[in-house]
């Protein structure tokens, strides 16, 4: 048996070409003729490091221009076909697709789930979205059982072995199970159909049966697998039994002592997370230890050993004192590695760009290894700031690709009764052209947007945003933000026809009580097309295949109701991949890998990314169905054996001559820790040698602080525009006395620029409509002149609030928890109202004032007041209703809160109409709010020794000096010159003031 292993400090494909080259790989075969190369077959893990290989070849100064036999394990069914055998062989059955399985495994999943027992296991019915990822987490599974070869019997087992230690919840998975273990491979079996992975397997063990017919004792190499999978393990010893049969290990520890490799074989020492775990495993299978296989490029470097030592199994940590390198030693295995230590992904991604960038500029060979993907399209972002188009040969999910982005934009837009939010999404979607011009349909958008859906409310359906267009073209639209022409509504109206015609397929399958996977991708399918016919968009071939696959299979499936469809697409498009097309200008110098594609690669620098605990290595999740320990009673493979490749290809990673480590201190929103791997490296290297690492990587990570730094750093000023006196305003509401006094960029931008604040589109009823409506009501109950003691007051307000909340039908629930908690304010209001019925000789509601002042220019305050009672006494009490929250005390007190003393002043001066002129002895406030306090009174908070006139006058004086200074002079209009302290929420125009960026420069609160 020839059993040879590259270390990872020789570059794996040269190594090899040299050895086939110098026939040490050959086992004596002839070389003396022209042709001998094409004889020997190599057998390799990747098609990439298949032409990896050819290069290597080329790169021969003995080459002569033919190369060998290069194929791949696992490759296409068309790669492996010719390993099979000259004789006759049964036909495979044909392969199940993962569509497929998961369409087959949802029905069998939905169909126990609604059985009695599946009914108790769930504590809610699955929805449609769950079920489909509960068909994946099976499929999983299956996966497992058929690649580690293990029958359901051996899970059965597990009730029996475990049975106390599980109870009935097994019992009760177990029967949710053997839809795996028995329904779907009964189902296989009646459609002749057969698993992907079990049809490997197969192929795999006709290829070990085949050899000996296919090759006779001509040279084959089977090259970098580490065999994990029995299945190839079995081929992989076929092939080292051949009469001139060799397969070369990566990697393997020749060190390894006999002790370490019987550890690695006893799962009591837990060792499956070790990067040796896969290669001792395979030894086993061969029945060969470390001693029987050949290092096949003999050379030493301190930094192989150095790494295997860190990563020594954990028992053998404790000997790291023992065996630590000499300083002098350690320095030279280090030599050409740093570590990248960023602050977080963005600064990592720009430090390796930069790395990669200088490598490049000293024509140096790239390759960066990551497994997080979006990792990888940062990376490639930040070259192409240089004009370095990298390939990263990682495909982006169906879901969120520009297709997939269209058609769930297309299905929010039909499921949920085209909502403006979804309207608009779609019609700005750059893809969405509906046969026309794209330039046309954005300025019809804006139309739509601004002309019938700014603060306003359609009816559901393609008939309500019709009806808004017919009511804007009627005049009957309050306060649209844009007029619209009738021609311009023509245009819409025939917009409206084409959007509709184009989601009819989804419109209409959206009102059957129950529809088929199949059915919502065929009219997702004929949607966007109709949508989207001709206008770019990235990963539109994707989407069709999978429309076309999933029309093969219709009708097939868990039919469910329509309802929560964009987690039901996302389940249904899991694994479908929009490969990135390989750019023309792409370099080849320079590549992004996953960590499979990585193996066997020696480029001149390589940079590990992503080197972060739960990205490399991945968290060890067992998945649902069985956990750690049951997988192995099982005799499956717990979760850390993918960990145990992780490491492994860490380490092989290391071994190349320049290696960057790199990870980032923050990953999204939250810390994160360097990965165990790192850690591990530290540890045993010494602080010092790892200070040292990064010290090597702290000129790429200065350099990207730098990249976008400026030699000035100027912060932000607080916005202080100063227009000419003319342009300010000459009259203020009641309300914005005190905006001039807390903001007077607000009425600057309010007055001066004319700028509106625009409502948020699709906005639902808030507390400020709620509160519109109550107003009104208590409005009504005033001006009805119902008498809040009679007996049928309640029920006349009732009725009042019906009529005014009627105008919510579009939102029916929400309009009648409104209702029903009004209610308990109507009673509280009535006893209010009986109580200080004695004290009021006449009530006022939503009373209008115009109160012209004599300062140096003629200005007018303007207002309306909630309420002006005329009391018995003569005087006046000036009542606010409130659905948010009164002025805080203080701000009473400090005058901070003017608007009630200013319509006292209004009221003295015969500013309301139908008013005499009368002082005001009262301030009140009416806090409108839920619960049993629905109905809270509260007078206004005088300072002390202070009656309402007085603050009136105080606060004139104060409004009068901020007129005079503000409005009258040209002085710079600030923005929150007086701020609330306990807001919450962002003023109306806080972005247009750039708040964000100077509060903190003033060391103000944010709002």
């Amino acid at each position: 048996m020839s059993l040879y292993s590259i270390a990872p400090h020789t570059p794996f494909l040269p190594c090899l070409v040299e050895a086939v080259m110098d026939g040490r790989l050959l086992g004596g075969w002839d070389r003396s003729g022209p042709f001998w190369l094409s004889d020997v077959t190599i057998i390799l893990p990747t098609r990439r490091a298949r032409e990896a290989l050819a290069d290597a070849f080329a790169a021969h100064p003995q080459f002569s221009g033919l190369l060998p036999d290069m194929r791949t394990f696992g490759g296409e069914v068309e790669d492996e076909e010719p390993f099979l055998p000259p004789f006759e062989a049964p036909a495979l059955p044909a392969s199940a697709s993962r569509l497929q399985r998961r369409l087959k495994l949802s029905a069998l999943v939905a169909g126990w789930a609604s059985t009695v027992e599946g009914r108790a296991a769930f504590s809610t019915p699955p929805t449609a979205a769950e079920i489909f990822s509960m068909a994946d987490s099976l499929g999983t599974l299956i996966d497992d059982l058929i690649i580690e070869e293990r029958s359901p019997a051996d899970i059965r087992a597990l009730g029996g072995e475990m049975a106390q230690e599980l109870g009935n919840y097994w019992q009760q998975t177990l029967q949710f199970l053997d839809i795996a273990l028995n329904a779907w491979p009964a189902w296989l079996r009646d459609q002749e159909l057969a698993d992907a992975a079990s049809l490997r397997g197969l192929r795999l063990e006709r290829q070990a049966n085949a050899l000996r017919f296919l090759f006779g004792d001509r040279p084959v190499i089977a090259a970098g697998s580490t065999g994990s999978i029995p299945a190839t393990a079995r081929l992989l010893k076929a092939i080292a039994e051949l009469p001139r049969g060799a397969v070369v290990l990566p990697g393997l520890d020749m060190a390894m002592s006999p002790d370490m490799h019987e550890a690695l074989l006893d799962p009591a020492t837990n060792p499956h997370g070790h990067p040796q775990y896969g290669l001792a495993q395979l030894l086993r299978r061969f029945g060969a230890g470390v001693g029987q296989v050949t290092e096949l490029c003999r050379s030493s470097h301190p930094r192989t050993a150095l790494v295997n030592l860190a990563l020594a199994p954990t028992a053998r940590t404790a000997l790291w004192s023992e065996q630590r390198l000499p300083d002098a030693m350690v320095a030279e295995a280090l030599a050409g590695v740093a570590t990248i230590q960023a602050r977080n992904e963005d600064e990592e991604a720009r430090a390796i760009a930069l790395a990669g960038r200088d490598a490049l500029e000293r024509e140096l060979t790239v390759g960066i290894v990551t497994p997080d993907r979006n990792l990888a399209r940062r990376i490639a972002a930040e070259l192409r700031r240089f004009d370095i188009v990298v390939d990263d040969a990682a495909g982006t999910p169906l879901f969120h690709a520009s297709a997939g982005r269209l058609a769930r934009q297309i299905l929010n837009l039909a499921s949920g009764n085209c909502a403006p939010v979804d309207l608009l999404a779609l019609l700005r979607n750059r893809a969405t052209t509906l046969d026309g011009e794209r330039g046309a349909l954005v300025a019809l958008a804006d139309d739509i947007d601004l002309g019938l859906l700014r603060g306003q409310r359609p009816a559901p359906g393609m008939a309500g945003l019709r009806a808004m267009l017919a009511a804007h073209l009627a005049g009957k639209l309050k306060y649209p933000a844009r007029k619209l022409t009738p021609a311009r509504g023509a245009e819409i109206a025939a917009l409206f026809d084409r959007l509709e015609a184009a989601i009819a397929p989804l419109l209409v399958l959206l009102q059957a009580p129950l529809l088929a996977a199949s059915e919502l991708a065929e009219a997702l399918g004929q949607s966007l097309v109709a949508l989207s016919p001709e206008a770019p968009l990235p990963g539109r071939e994707a989407f069709q295949a999978w429309v076309e696959d999933m029309r093969t299979l219709a009708g097939q499936g868990h039919r469910f109701a329509p309802r929560g469809l964009e987690d039901v697409l996302a389940a249904l498009m899991t694994g479908a991949e929009v490969r990135h097309r390989v750019p023309e200008d792409r370099r080849s110098d320079i590549a992004i890998w996953g960590q499979l594609e990585a193996r066997l690669m020696s480029p001149d620098l390589l940079v590990l990314a992503s080197l972060n605990e739960d990205k490399w290595p991945g968290a060890a999740d067992p998945g649902p169905w069985l956990s750690r320990g049951m997988r192995l009673g099982a005799g499956l493979e717990p979760p850390e054996r993918m960990q145990g490749l992780a490491a492994h290809d860490f380490a092989q990673g290391l071994g190349n001559h320049q290696v960057i480590l790199a990870y980032a201190e923050r990953v999204g929103a939250s810390p994160s820790l360097p990965s165990r791997l790192v850690q591990r490296l530290d540890a045993f290297v010494g602080e010092g040698a790892a200070q040292a690492l990064r010290a090597r990587g702290r000129v790429w990570i200065d350099q990207a602080r730098q990249l976008d730094a400026v030699a000035t750093v100027r912060p932000a000023a607080r916005p202080a525009p100063n227009p000419p006196v003319h342009a300010r305003p000459r009259k203020l509401s009641v309300t914005e006395i005190e905006t001039l006094m807390r903001s007077p960029y607000d009425l600057y931008a309010k007055h001066v620029l004319k700028l509106k604040p625009l409502d948020a589109l699709g906005e639902d009823p808030d507390a400020r409509e709620r509160g519109t409506i109550i107003h009104a009501i208590f409005a009504r109950f005033v001006d009805d002149n119902i008498d809040p003691a009679a007996p049928d007051a309640f029920n006349r307000l009732m009725a009042i609030a019906a009529e005014e909340f009627a105008g919510l039908e579009a939102i029916g629930e929400r309009r009648d928890i409104w209702l029903r908690r009004f209610a308990t304010a109507a009673t509280q209001f009535l006893e209010f109202e009986q109580g200080r019925a004695h004290l009021v000789a006449a009530r006022h509601a939503e009373v209008s004032g115009r109160w012209d002042l004599r300062l140096v220019e003629p200005f007018t305050i303007t207002g309306q007041a909630d309420r002006v009672d005329r009391l018995a006494n003569g005087t006046l009490e000036i009542l606010d209703f409130k659905t948010g929250s009164p002025p805080s005390p203080g701000a009473m007190k400090a005058f901070e809160a003017p608007q009630l003393p200013v319509e006292a002043l209004m009221a003295v001066h015969g500013g309301f109409k139908d008013i005499a002129p009368a002082d005001t002895s009262a301030l009140t406030y009416i806090k409108i709010g839920l619960g049993p306090d629905a109905f809270r009174s509260s007078s206004f908070a005088l300072p002390e020794g202070m009656s309402v006139m007085e603050v009136a006058d105080a606060v004139f004086a104060r409004m009068q000096a901020q007129i005079d200074y503000f409005l009258m002079h040209e002085t710079p209009l600030p923005s929150r010159l007086l701020p609330v302290k306990a807001q919450r929420f962002a003023g109306a125009y806080d972005h247009l003031a750039r708040v964000a960026e100077w509060t903190a420069v003033d060391g103000e609160d944010e709002p």
